[in-house]
């Protein structure tokens, strides 16, 4: 792969992990709620859930509020989000969040191998920079 591919093919997978990554969180979101048992209109569940302080660990990234083009992983994650349940129905209520608890869970193995991709394509553009640094000027806009 040239040195040109590799640093779009690393784009095209950064690109698509914030995606993967939108959706999971709105998918946590949403079964977070579920789980609160909110009612629709229930303003103290839903400030509870969402100023839940939560444990630092991991990656901390620059996040797209609406990442633009692509596919969703999940053909039906759109519509599994913004399905609505009778408040009531504890079966209905149940059927949603096993679907959320399931696209949560497909998605954190899309990302886990999208990363992995990610970490190798990092890997050979570090190796390439290492065995000959002046490709990382390429980078750099000329001064012309």
């Amino acid at each position: 792969m040239t040195l040109d591919r590799l640093r779009a093919y690393r784009r095209t997978l950064l690109d698509e992990e914030l995606r993967a990554s939108y959706w999971r969180r709105l998918v946590q979101g949403r079964r977070d709620l579920l789980r609160a048992d909110s009612r629709p209109g229930d303003h103290d569940a839903v400030r509870r859930v969402l100023t839940e302080e939560r444990a630092l660990g991991g990656r901390q990234v620059v996040l797209m509020l609406h990442p633009d083009g692509g596919i969703p992983i999940l053909p039906k994650l759109p519509e599994l989000w913004a399905s609505g349940v009778d408040e009531l129905d504890d079966a209905e209520r149940a059927a949603l969040f096993a679907g959320l608890a399931n696209a949560e869970s497909v998605l954190s193995s899309y990302r886990e191998a999208l990363h992995t991709r990610l970490d190798r394509a990092t890997a050979d553009l570090v190796a390439r920079y290492h065995e000959d640094p002046r490709l990382c000027l390429v980078a750099l806009p000329s001064a012309g």
